[in-house]
């Protein structure tokens, strides 16, 4: 039995490793498939408070897992394949193992969606991204594109108009889905161009390491030409990381965990923390925070037990 079980080893989990170890809660963090979450595939990031010269992702991660087993945090690999939430204490079962725990906290994330790309998965980090809150400061003065036409895509192509010469917006229909006022935004902004019925089949150039621009084609006509820019920015939205709990947790349309009155989920002793709950913000800084919260109001919940 444990008192706390975390689900997920980035930006949130971590965080609330470090708080419920030092709240001497003992807690076992699963680390599941994508250890580290989205920053061990991030590069140099500039703007986590305390790095004046930037850390890169995978080493901050690094950083924050042996701070939370300084504690006396608990690591476990392995990816959750099932959760009962029904009754406590909760149970999860990871492979043949069978955990129970007196309190949850799901730092599980969510996933950026992709191309499916071999080239693209080969670049991302190296001038693909998925982030330009993250990533656009290192594109000032370059070229670079952007994949879709939601207002995901939107956000991303206004925001990187800051630094880049020039913003391709690559769009598969011949209209954007984005919100009307983010359409019209983009239209008054110079930087921006549309490449209308258009999809990337190919992005250049993994030989060289770096992106130099893609193949395009024109999905009305067939015909592929070579764009070229320096960053590929995909625009297509996230998927939350909440299969394991439908059914058992209040989730939004799109799937994101709802959380009340802090990290609280809808079942008592059960908490969310990060990318899971957070359509909004989606930063390493603003998860770390909603993972302190989520071992603060677990060790408050414990300590209400007793």
């Amino acid at each position: 039995m444990r008192d706390v079980v975390i689900i997920g080893s980035g930006c949130a989990g971590l965080p609330a490793a470090i708080y419920a170890a030092r709240a001497n809660l003992n807690p076992l963090l699963i680390r599941g498939l994508e250890a580290g979450g989205q920053l061990s595939l991030t590069t140099l990031v500039e703007n986590y408070p305390g790095f004046p010269k930037g850390v890169q992702g995978p080493e901050l991660i690094e950083m924050m897992q042996k701070q939370g087993q300084a504690f006396g945090a608990e690591f476990k690999e392995g990816d959750v394949a099932g959760v009962d939430l029904a009754k406590r204490p909760f149970t999860i079962t990871l492979g043949a193992e069978q955990i129970e725990a007196r309190t949850v906290i799901i730092a599980s994330g969510a996933s950026a969606k992709m191309l499916g790309l071999e080239s693209e998965r080969k670049l991302l980090g190296h001038g693909v991204s998925t982030c330009a809150t993250c990533d656009g400061y290192f594109f000032r003065n370059r070229p670079v594109a952007v994949v879709g036409g939601g207002d995901t895509a939107a956000e991303e192509a206004l925001f990187l108009t800051r630094y880049a010469t020039q913003v391709s917006v690559i769009h598969r229909r011949d209209e954007l889905r984005a919100s009307k006022i983010m359409q019209d935004r983009m239209r008054r902004n110079e930087k921006i161009n549309f490449l209308w019925d258009s999809a990337v089949t190919d992005v250049l150039d993994p030989a060289k390491g770096e992106v130099t621009g893609a193949r395009v084609k024109n999905l009305k006509t067939g015909d592929e030409t070579i764009k070229n820019f320096d960053g590929l920015f995909i625009g297509i939205g996230h998927s939350p990381n909440t299969t394991l709990f439908r059914g058992q947790l209040d989730m939004d349309e799109v799937g994101y965990l709802k959380t009340y009155g802090g990290s609280r989920t809808n079942v008592p002793g059960v908490f969310a923390a990060g990318d899971v709950q957070d359509r909004t913000y989606r930063q390493a800084v603003t998860a770390a925070g909603s993972g302190c919260m989520a071992a603060i109001d677990a060790e408050r919940f414990l300590e209400a037990e007793h």
